[in-house]
Protein backbone atom coordinates (compact mmCIF):
# COMPACT_ATOMS: atom_id res chain seq x y z
CA UNK A 1 0.00 0.00 0.00
CA UNK A 2 1.24 3.13 -0.67
CA UNK A 3 0.75 6.70 1.67
CA UNK A 4 -1.67 7.70 -0.44
CA UNK A 5 -4.42 5.34 0.65
CA UNK A 6 -3.74 6.07 4.26
CA UNK A 7 -4.19 9.98 4.00
CA UNK A 8 -5.20 9.58 8.22
CA UNK A 9 -2.68 8.09 9.21
CA UNK A 10 0.09 9.77 7.06
CA UNK A 11 -1.06 12.55 9.23
CA UNK A 12 0.41 11.02 12.37
CA UNK A 13 3.69 11.31 10.60
CA UNK A 14 4.16 14.80 10.86
CA UNK A 15 5.75 16.82 13.29
CA UNK A 16 9.09 16.40 14.69
CA UNK A 17 7.52 13.17 17.18
CA UNK A 18 8.75 9.30 16.28
CA UNK A 19 5.31 8.08 14.97
CA UNK A 20 3.73 4.41 15.73
CA UNK A 21 2.39 4.94 11.94
CA UNK A 22 6.05 4.89 10.57
CA UNK A 23 6.61 2.01 12.23
CA UNK A 24 4.04 -0.36 10.80
CA UNK A 25 4.77 0.84 7.58
CA UNK A 26 8.31 -0.54 7.90
CA UNK A 27 6.87 -3.62 9.06
CA UNK A 28 3.99 -3.88 6.51
CA UNK A 29 6.94 -3.96 3.49
CA UNK A 30 7.49 -7.46 4.68
CA UNK A 31 4.46 -8.44 6.68
CA UNK A 32 1.14 -9.47 5.93
CA UNK A 33 -0.45 -8.84 9.25
CA UNK A 34 1.06 -5.24 10.04
CA UNK A 35 -0.22 -4.81 6.36
CA UNK A 36 -3.89 -5.62 7.10
CA UNK A 37 -3.48 -3.30 10.44
CA UNK A 38 -2.05 -0.29 8.74
CA UNK A 39 -5.64 -0.93 5.95
CA UNK A 40 -7.56 -1.79 9.23
CA UNK A 41 -6.87 0.97 11.20
CA UNK A 42 -7.63 3.78 8.42
CA UNK A 43 -10.91 2.35 7.89
CA UNK A 44 -11.16 2.77 11.93
CA UNK A 45 -9.75 6.65 11.51
CA UNK A 46 -11.88 6.62 8.71
CA UNK A 47 -15.67 5.51 10.25
CA UNK A 48 -14.44 6.65 13.39
CA UNK A 49 -15.38 2.80 14.90
CA UNK A 50 -12.70 0.72 16.45
CA UNK A 51 -13.23 -2.72 14.13
CA UNK A 52 -11.48 -4.73 16.93
CA UNK A 53 -13.68 -7.74 19.12
CA UNK A 54 -12.99 -9.83 21.47
CA UNK A 55 -14.35 -13.16 19.61
CA UNK A 56 -13.65 -15.85 22.51
CA UNK A 57 -10.54 -16.96 25.02
CA UNK A 58 -7.52 -18.05 23.73
CA UNK A 59 -3.90 -18.92 25.78
CA UNK A 60 -1.21 -21.70 25.49
CA UNK A 61 -0.97 -25.03 27.42
CA UNK A 62 0.35 -24.29 31.35
CA UNK A 63 -0.83 -20.79 30.96
CA UNK A 64 -4.08 -19.62 32.78
CA UNK A 65 -3.04 -15.81 31.14
CA UNK A 66 -0.23 -13.70 29.34
CA UNK A 67 -2.25 -13.81 25.91
CA UNK A 68 -4.59 -11.34 24.91
CA UNK A 69 -7.23 -12.37 21.92
CA UNK A 70 -8.09 -9.91 19.15
CA UNK A 71 -10.19 -10.43 16.32
CA UNK A 72 -11.34 -7.99 13.52
CA UNK A 73 -14.91 -7.53 13.08
CA UNK A 74 -14.29 -6.88 9.38
CA UNK A 75 -12.81 -10.45 8.45
CA UNK A 76 -13.84 -10.71 5.10
CA UNK A 77 -12.64 -7.42 3.87
CA UNK A 78 -9.31 -7.55 5.94
CA UNK A 79 -8.35 -11.26 6.33
CA UNK A 80 -4.39 -10.71 7.50
CA UNK A 81 -5.61 -9.65 11.03
CA UNK A 82 -8.68 -12.15 10.85
CA UNK A 83 -6.27 -13.05 14.47
CA UNK A 84 -4.30 -10.53 16.20
CA UNK A 85 -3.58 -11.83 19.29
CA UNK A 86 -1.47 -10.11 21.55
CA UNK A 87 1.38 -12.12 23.58
CA UNK A 88 2.96 -10.46 26.63
CA UNK A 89 6.55 -11.91 27.71
CA UNK A 90 7.86 -11.19 31.02
CA UNK A 91 10.78 -7.97 31.21
CA UNK A 92 14.22 -8.51 32.58
CA UNK A 93 14.29 -6.72 35.64
CA UNK A 94 15.64 -3.27 34.71
CA UNK A 95 14.65 -3.43 31.27
CA UNK A 96 18.54 -4.65 30.92
CA UNK A 97 18.70 -7.05 27.47
CA UNK A 98 21.95 -7.75 25.21
CA UNK A 99 21.37 -7.71 21.81
CA UNK A 100 21.88 -11.51 21.17
CA UNK A 101 18.79 -11.63 23.28
CA UNK A 102 17.31 -9.08 21.57
CA UNK A 103 17.83 -10.87 18.05
CA UNK A 104 16.85 -14.14 19.41
CA UNK A 105 13.28 -12.67 20.61
CA UNK A 106 13.00 -10.74 17.07
CA UNK A 107 13.75 -13.67 15.42
CA UNK A 108 11.40 -15.75 17.04
CA UNK A 109 8.66 -13.20 16.21
CA UNK A 110 9.38 -12.70 12.70
CA UNK A 111 9.13 -16.13 12.46
CA UNK A 112 5.87 -16.75 14.16
CA UNK A 113 3.78 -12.83 14.33
CA UNK A 114 3.93 -9.09 13.07
CA UNK A 115 6.77 -8.16 13.74
CA UNK A 116 5.54 -4.92 15.93
CA UNK A 117 6.13 -4.31 19.41
CA UNK A 118 5.64 -2.11 22.16
CA UNK A 119 8.65 -2.18 24.42
CA UNK A 120 7.14 -2.02 27.35
CA UNK A 121 3.68 -2.12 28.46
CA UNK A 122 2.30 -0.10 30.85
CA UNK A 123 2.76 -2.45 32.94
CA UNK A 124 6.38 -3.36 31.93
CA UNK A 125 5.86 -6.49 29.73
CA UNK A 126 7.41 -6.87 26.46
CA UNK A 127 4.08 -6.34 24.35
CA UNK A 128 3.86 -8.68 20.90
CA UNK A 129 1.64 -7.18 18.75
CA UNK A 130 -0.02 -9.86 16.62
CA UNK A 131 -0.33 -13.85 16.04
CA UNK A 132 -2.66 -15.99 14.84
CA UNK A 133 -4.43 -18.55 17.03
CA UNK A 134 -2.36 -21.15 15.66
CA UNK A 135 0.82 -19.86 15.43
CA UNK A 136 0.27 -18.82 19.97
CA UNK A 137 2.18 -22.31 20.78
CA UNK A 138 4.52 -23.17 18.44
CA UNK A 139 5.91 -19.20 19.14
CA UNK A 140 5.54 -19.28 23.45
CA UNK A 141 7.33 -22.52 23.30
CA UNK A 142 10.19 -20.92 20.57
CA UNK A 143 10.59 -17.99 23.13
CA UNK A 144 11.09 -20.06 26.17
CA UNK A 145 13.55 -22.22 24.68
CA UNK A 146 15.56 -18.33 24.27
CA UNK A 147 14.84 -17.52 27.44
CA UNK A 148 11.86 -15.94 27.64
CA UNK A 149 8.96 -16.20 29.24
CA UNK A 150 5.26 -14.94 29.24
CA UNK A 151 3.64 -11.98 31.69
CA UNK A 152 0.27 -11.61 33.03
CA UNK A 153 -2.96 -10.68 32.01
CA UNK A 154 -6.46 -10.73 33.43
CA UNK A 155 -7.00 -10.72 37.17
CA UNK A 156 -3.52 -12.26 38.48
CA UNK A 157 -0.16 -10.37 40.03
CA UNK A 158 1.16 -8.75 36.86
CA UNK A 159 4.61 -8.65 35.78
CA UNK A 160 6.18 -6.91 38.53
CA UNK A 161 8.85 -4.27 37.33
CA UNK A 162 11.17 -1.43 38.71
CA UNK A 163 14.05 0.92 37.79
CA UNK A 164 17.78 0.01 37.31
CA UNK A 165 18.43 0.14 41.17
CA UNK A 166 21.61 0.00 42.36
CA UNK A 167 22.73 -1.12 39.18
CA UNK A 168 23.38 2.29 37.58
CA UNK A 169 22.05 4.77 40.14
CA UNK A 170 23.99 6.33 43.32
CA UNK A 171 20.70 7.32 45.13
CA UNK A 172 19.04 3.66 45.14
CA UNK A 173 18.30 2.76 48.95
CA UNK A 174 17.43 -0.78 47.98
CA UNK A 175 18.17 -3.19 45.21
CA UNK A 176 15.57 -3.22 42.98
CA UNK A 177 16.19 -5.75 40.84
CA UNK A 178 17.02 -8.11 43.08
CA UNK A 179 13.73 -7.25 44.79
CA UNK A 180 12.03 -7.96 41.47
CA UNK A 181 13.52 -11.05 40.35
CA UNK A 182 12.75 -12.71 43.76
CA UNK A 183 9.46 -11.72 43.89
CA UNK A 184 9.13 -13.17 40.13
CA UNK A 185 10.55 -16.32 40.73
CA UNK A 186 8.51 -16.73 43.94
CA UNK A 187 5.06 -15.63 42.53
CA UNK A 188 4.96 -17.99 39.71
CA UNK A 189 1.76 -19.07 40.08
CA UNK A 190 -0.02 -16.07 40.94
CA UNK A 191 1.37 -14.75 37.92
CA UNK A 192 0.45 -17.16 35.66
CA UNK A 193 -3.00 -18.06 36.94
CA UNK A 194 -5.64 -15.36 37.39
CA UNK A 195 -7.48 -16.36 40.20
CA UNK A 196 -8.34 -12.76 41.70
CA UNK A 197 -11.15 -10.80 40.45
CA UNK A 198 -8.74 -8.29 38.46
CA UNK A 199 -4.98 -7.24 38.53
CA UNK A 200 -2.60 -6.44 41.18
CA UNK A 201 0.94 -4.96 39.83
CA UNK A 202 3.50 -4.11 42.42
CA UNK A 203 6.10 -1.84 41.16
CA UNK A 204 9.84 -0.77 42.75
CA UNK A 205 11.51 2.68 42.77
CA UNK A 206 15.02 2.41 44.20
CA UNK A 207 14.37 6.00 45.76
CA UNK A 208 11.66 8.66 46.04
CA UNK A 209 13.16 10.16 42.97
CA UNK A 210 10.49 7.15 41.48
CA UNK A 211 11.45 6.51 38.19
CA UNK A 212 9.66 3.74 38.16
CA UNK A 213 6.42 5.76 38.72
CA UNK A 214 5.64 3.27 41.27
CA UNK A 215 3.55 5.43 43.58
CA UNK A 216 0.71 6.28 40.60
CA UNK A 217 0.54 2.83 38.44
CA UNK A 218 1.42 0.07 41.21
CA UNK A 219 -1.06 -1.25 43.91
CA UNK A 220 1.49 -2.32 46.13
CA UNK A 221 4.27 0.53 45.51
CA UNK A 222 8.16 0.00 46.88
CA UNK A 223 9.63 3.41 47.31
CA UNK A 224 13.16 3.20 48.64
CA UNK A 225 14.20 5.31 51.35
CA UNK A 226 16.45 6.12 54.01
CA UNK A 227 15.24 6.60 58.30
CA UNK A 228 17.93 8.74 58.92
CA UNK A 229 19.41 12.29 57.83
CA UNK A 230 20.43 13.37 54.60
CA UNK A 231 24.36 13.88 54.60
CA UNK A 232 25.45 17.13 54.24
CA UNK A 233 28.84 17.83 52.91
CA UNK A 234 29.62 22.03 53.48
CA UNK A 235 32.97 21.61 52.17
CA UNK A 236 31.36 20.94 48.66
CA UNK A 237 28.33 23.38 49.36
CA UNK A 238 30.89 26.16 50.00
CA UNK A 239 33.07 25.21 47.05
CA UNK A 240 29.24 25.69 44.97
CA UNK A 241 28.50 28.48 46.60
CA UNK A 242 31.50 30.66 46.28
CA UNK A 243 30.97 29.30 42.25
CA UNK A 244 27.78 31.37 42.19
CA UNK A 245 25.24 29.00 42.42
CA UNK A 246 21.88 29.93 44.31
CA UNK A 247 21.54 27.76 47.10
CA UNK A 248 18.70 29.69 48.48
CA UNK A 249 16.22 30.03 45.53
CA UNK A 250 17.37 26.53 44.14
CA UNK A 251 17.36 24.31 47.31
CA UNK A 252 16.28 26.08 50.40
CA UNK A 253 13.55 28.06 49.29
CA UNK A 254 12.15 24.97 47.16
CA UNK A 255 12.82 22.51 50.57
CA UNK A 256 8.41 21.43 51.17
CA UNK A 257 9.05 21.07 55.08
CA UNK A 258 11.84 23.92 55.76
CA UNK A 259 13.94 21.43 56.75
CA UNK A 260 16.85 22.97 55.74
CA UNK A 261 19.03 26.20 56.30
CA UNK A 262 21.50 27.60 55.05
CA UNK A 263 23.92 30.01 57.44
CA UNK A 264 25.01 32.81 55.25
CA UNK A 265 28.11 34.26 57.44
CA UNK A 266 29.26 30.53 58.10
CA UNK A 267 28.34 29.05 54.94
CA UNK A 268 26.84 26.04 56.39
CA UNK A 269 23.74 23.85 55.66
CA UNK A 270 21.86 22.06 58.55
CA UNK A 271 18.86 20.15 58.23
CA UNK A 272 15.89 19.11 60.59
CA UNK A 273 16.32 15.60 60.08
CA UNK A 274 12.85 15.19 61.84
CA UNK A 275 10.77 17.49 59.18
CA UNK A 276 12.73 15.82 55.62
CA UNK A 277 9.88 14.51 53.66
CA UNK A 278 12.51 12.85 51.22
CA UNK A 279 11.35 14.85 48.28
CA UNK A 280 14.96 14.54 46.77
CA UNK A 281 15.49 18.12 45.43
CA UNK A 282 18.40 19.10 46.89
CA UNK A 283 19.86 15.57 47.32
CA UNK A 284 19.30 16.02 43.08
CA UNK A 285 20.14 20.05 42.61
CA UNK A 286 23.42 19.41 44.98
CA UNK A 287 24.95 15.22 44.32
CA UNK A 288 28.24 16.55 45.18
CA UNK A 289 27.40 18.14 48.71
CA UNK A 290 24.13 16.61 49.35
CA UNK A 291 23.24 12.40 50.05
CA UNK A 292 20.49 10.20 50.88
CA UNK A 293 21.18 9.03 54.69
CA UNK A 294 22.67 5.52 55.26
CA UNK A 295 19.91 3.61 57.58
CA UNK A 296 18.26 2.29 54.24
CA UNK A 297 14.81 0.53 53.23
CA UNK A 298 11.56 1.16 51.43
CA UNK A 299 8.44 2.77 51.87
CA UNK A 300 5.36 0.73 51.22
CA UNK A 301 2.48 2.27 49.52
CA UNK A 302 -1.05 1.14 48.85
CA UNK A 303 -3.74 1.62 46.16
CA UNK A 304 -1.97 3.18 43.00
CA UNK A 305 -4.38 2.99 39.84
CA UNK A 306 -5.07 4.41 36.57
CA UNK A 307 -8.64 5.55 36.01
CA UNK A 308 -11.32 2.33 35.23
CA UNK A 309 -14.06 1.65 38.18
CA UNK A 310 -13.16 5.01 39.96
CA UNK A 311 -10.83 7.86 39.20
CA UNK A 312 -6.82 7.59 39.24
CA UNK A 313 -5.55 6.98 42.77
CA UNK A 314 -1.87 7.47 43.87
CA UNK A 315 -0.55 5.14 46.14
CA UNK A 316 -0.89 6.40 50.22
CA UNK A 317 1.60 5.26 52.58
CA UNK A 318 0.83 1.83 54.59
CA UNK A 319 3.95 1.16 55.92
CA UNK A 320 6.58 4.19 56.44
CA UNK A 321 10.10 2.02 56.47
CA UNK A 322 10.50 -1.71 55.75
CA UNK A 323 14.20 -3.11 55.67
CA UNK A 324 13.66 -4.86 52.42
CA UNK A 325 16.27 -7.48 52.75
CA UNK A 326 16.66 -10.63 50.69
CA UNK A 327 14.90 -13.05 51.31
CA UNK A 328 12.07 -10.52 51.84
CA UNK A 329 9.67 -12.61 54.19
CA UNK A 330 8.19 -9.67 56.00
CA UNK A 331 7.41 -7.99 52.83
CA UNK A 332 5.90 -11.54 51.14
CA UNK A 333 3.47 -12.16 54.31
CA UNK A 334 2.20 -9.14 54.27
CA UNK A 335 1.54 -9.18 50.43
CA UNK A 336 -0.17 -12.41 51.06
CA UNK A 337 -1.98 -10.98 53.69
CA UNK A 338 -3.47 -8.34 51.70
CA UNK A 339 -4.25 -10.37 48.45
CA UNK A 340 -5.91 -12.56 50.67
CA UNK A 341 -8.21 -9.90 51.93
CA UNK A 342 -8.98 -8.65 48.51
CA UNK A 343 -10.01 -12.02 47.00
CA UNK A 344 -12.25 -12.85 49.94
CA UNK A 345 -14.16 -9.21 49.65
CA UNK A 346 -13.26 -7.56 46.45
CA UNK A 347 -15.97 -7.41 43.68
CA UNK A 348 -15.60 -7.59 39.86
CA UNK A 349 -12.93 -5.67 38.49
CA UNK A 350 -12.46 -3.69 41.71
CA UNK A 351 -8.36 -3.09 42.69
CA UNK A 352 -7.39 -3.02 46.26
CA UNK A 353 -7.14 1.11 46.11
CA UNK A 354 -11.34 0.91 45.30
CA UNK A 355 -12.33 -1.72 48.03
CA UNK A 356 -10.10 -0.11 50.58
CA UNK A 357 -12.09 2.89 49.74
CA UNK A 358 -15.33 0.89 49.92
CA UNK A 359 -14.71 -0.82 52.66
CA UNK A 360 -12.71 1.55 55.23
CA UNK A 361 -8.85 1.70 55.61
CA UNK A 362 -9.82 0.41 59.30
CA UNK A 363 -11.33 -2.75 58.59
CA UNK A 364 -8.33 -3.14 55.70
CA UNK A 365 -5.79 -2.66 58.39
CA UNK A 366 -7.34 -4.53 61.21
CA UNK A 367 -7.40 -7.66 58.36
CA UNK A 368 -3.72 -7.51 57.73
CA UNK A 369 -2.70 -6.86 61.54
CA UNK A 370 -1.57 -3.34 60.98
CA UNK A 371 -1.60 -0.52 63.43
CA UNK A 372 -2.55 2.54 62.70
CA UNK A 373 -0.15 5.59 62.24
CA UNK A 374 -0.01 9.29 61.62
CA UNK A 375 2.22 8.73 58.30
CA UNK A 376 -1.01 7.17 57.01
CA UNK A 377 -3.43 10.25 56.81
CA UNK A 378 -3.02 12.23 54.22
CA UNK A 379 -5.08 14.76 54.97
CA UNK A 380 -5.79 15.90 58.94
CA UNK A 381 -9.57 16.20 59.43
CA UNK A 382 -10.25 15.23 55.81
CA UNK A 383 -9.47 11.43 55.92
CA UNK A 384 -11.81 9.56 55.25
CA UNK A 385 -10.29 6.28 56.74
CA UNK A 386 -8.68 7.29 59.95
CA UNK A 387 -11.59 8.29 62.98
CA UNK A 388 -10.68 9.18 66.10
CA UNK A 389 -13.12 8.31 69.34
CA UNK A 390 -13.97 10.91 71.43
CA UNK A 391 -11.62 9.47 74.53
CA UNK A 392 -9.08 9.64 72.10
CA UNK A 393 -8.63 13.51 71.52
CA UNK A 394 -6.48 15.66 74.54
Amino acid sequence: MDDAKTPLLDELEKGDWPSFVTEIKRAAKKNKSAQGLLEQLETSYREKIGHWKHGGIVGVKGYGGGVVGRYSDLPDKYPDVKEFHTVRVCQPAGFFYTTKKLRQLADVWDKYGSGLYNMHGSTGDIILLGTTTANLQPCVDELSEVGFDLGGSGGCLRSLACCVGQARCEKACIDSMDIIRDLTQKYQAEIHRPAWAYKFKIKVSGCPNDCAAASARSDLAVIGVWRDSIRIDNKEVRKMVDGGYDIINRVVRKCPSEALNYDLVKKELTVSAEDCVHCMNCVNMMPDAIAIGRERGATLLIGGKATVVKGSMIGWILVPFIKMEAPYTEFKELFEKITEWWAENGKNRERIGELIDRLGYANFLDAIGLKPLPQMVRAPRSNPYIFWKKEEVN
